[in-house]
């Protein structure tokens, strides 16, 4: 897997109560990030059809 950084700008007291969550799931903030979106993607493509992304 090829990995990315990625600057997110969030509100302060969002990302502090993020931290707390992915604290109880036992995750850092960047895998619990990582968690969310494989589900969101998930989700969407189920909905919608599997993402098909040129070169990749």
């Amino acid at each position: 897997m090829e990995e990315i950084k990625y600057t997110l700008l969030i509100d302060r007291l969002l990302f502090k109560k993020f931290r707390y969550v992915a604290d109880w799931d036992g995750r850092s903030a960047n895998r619990e990030l990582e968690v969310l979106v494989r589900s969101y993607i998930k989700t969407f493509e189920a909905k919608n059809g599997e993402i098909k992304l040129k070169n990749e």
